[in-house]
């Protein structure tokens, strides 16, 4: 039971890390108390893009006159629909095992925590089993944050987790908080006719997101006739209403149904950090720019850290962590890291948005297209919007891209590369981008 690196937590950041490490020589051990693929998998991002795709489909279904085709009878079946997404989960948590077995690592079932030090060894206690590492990557992610609200605890309410295990739709949804898993919720129900009402204590929806393309969801779900009450706090939270306080007027919502998605924390408890003294920050591990924690040798990546609450952050963060387990110097960078809302229709961003620029009294460019000018875009959105905005600094260094339309997503890479890698605007515009494809849009930005 002795291991070079023992992960704790099975999410995406700590079963890249465990891949990783085993392919470059290490004897590796991960524990998972539940399923294979964490949060992520499970009860995030996965389940929610599979419910969002099949809604999505249904709209361009009920829409399919505006491209010529007539489909009556489309409706939605919603016990298919979870079925399907409970069958992906388990093919793709099936996939996970598979992959770690392959490369060597072994898997333990059981809840794990630190339980001190044998020598230079890390001692981490699971079930009735001891094991030893001489390094420990903390990879335990996040859970749902509930506010203490007045009356919130004595009533039935949602988490994402709840959400997405419905069996039939209620007739109205109030969503507490307008950030992305908010709005992704949002997305899939008022889609399917729900009522749908945002309540958010923030001046804007997508906190962090670039006002504009936030913006220009929220009128896109209000012109498909989800409510908003932005600026408002919720001070009590009753069976069938919720009582609210905006500009010093109170109101009362009533709802069906209550979805809390006010953000998420760190899972830090009963990991044994006190016996070893890994310290915390508001309820965060804190690490250094290698991943690690105040304890040399044990690291802490993915939402644990409360840097970046993000999959793809925390997969990468494994890599880090692990290079230096290897004697590796590479730092991780926050700078370029894709935020990505798969909504109807998507937003997709990353680096500097103009806020962020403004705030720090930089002096900035803004390049500007529609999405229409991507013939592919046209084709695909009947009758749809959108925009593609590119930030530079006066020299021409992009410096941060936010795209609005469907496709968003997919068509984000080349700018995620330009943001990494500092290039110029000029170096955008030399790229020769395939025709039609929605991503030209990003050329013809630069462009202008």
């Amino acid at each position: 039971m002795n291991y070079d690196l023992a992960i704790i937590g099975a999410g995406p950041g700590g079963t890249d890390a465990a891949e990783h490490a085993a392919t470059h020589g290490l004897k590796v051990v991960i524990f998972e108390k539940n399923k294979l693929g964490g949060v992520c998998l499970n009860e995030g991002c996965i389940p929610t893009k599979t419910l969002l795709h099949s809604v999505h489909l249904l709209s361009e279904a009920q829409e399919g006159r505006k491209y010529g085709l007539s489909i009556p009878e489309a409706e939605l079946e919603l016990s298919k629909v979870m079925a399907r997404k409970n069958k992906i989960l388990k093919k793709l948590s099936a996939g996970i095992r598979m992959s770690l077995q392959n490369s060597g690592v072994d898997i333990v079932t059981e809840e794990a925590k630190l339980s001190g030090k044998a020598g230079e060894n890390f001692l981490i206690q699971a079930g009735e089993t001891t094991y030893e590492a001489k390094n420990v990557i903390l990879a335990t992610g996040s859970k749902a944050f509930i506010p203490p609200i007045p009356g919130l605890n004595e009533t039935a309410y949602w988490t994402a987790k709840e959400a997405l295990e419905i069996d039939e739709l209620p007739k109205s949804l109030v969503v507490l908080g307008g950030g992305v898993i908010g709005m992704e919720f949002v997305s899939f129900f008022s889609s399917l006719g729900v009522e749908v009402t945002v309540i958010e204590m923030l001046p804007k929806i997508l906190g962090p997101m670039d006002e504009e393309v936030s913006t220009e969801l929220q009128r896109a779900f209000e012109k498909k006739g989800v409510k908003f009450h932005l600026e408002t706090k919720v001070t009590a939270v009753r069976p069938d209403v919720i009582v609210a306080e905006y500009n010093g007027a109170v109101l009362e919502i009533p709802y069906e149904k209550l979805l809390v998605s006010v953000g998420r924390r760190a899972v830090t408890d009963g990991l044994g950090l006190e016996t070893l003294g890994v310290k915390l920050e508001r309820g965060a591990i804190t690490v250094d720019r290698y991943m690690q924690t105040s304890v040399p040798g044990i690291y802490a990546i993915g939402d644990v850290n409360g840097v970046s609450m993000l999959a793809h952050t925390a997969a990468h963060e494994g890599v880090v962590a692990v290079d230096h387990i290897l004697g590796g110097k590479e730092e991780m960078s926050y700078h370029a890291i894709p935020g990505i809302v798969y909504s109807n229709p998507e937003i997709a961003s990353v680096g500097r948005t103009e806020q962020e620029l403004q705030q720090g009294g930089a002096t900035y460019q803004v390049h500007r297209v529609p999405m229409t000018l991507s013939g592919r875009f046209v084709i695909e959105n009947e009758q749809a919007n959108g925009i593609c905005k590119i930030l530079t600094d006066e020299s021409g260094v992009i410096l941060g891209v936010h795209l609005l339309g469907n496709g968003s997503s997919e068509i984000l890479v080349p700018a995620v590369m330009a943001v990494q890698c500092a290039l110029k605007l000029s170096d955008l515009a030399k790229v020769v981008f395939p025709h039609p494809t929605v991503c030209e849009v990003l050329r013809l930005a630069a462009l202008h």
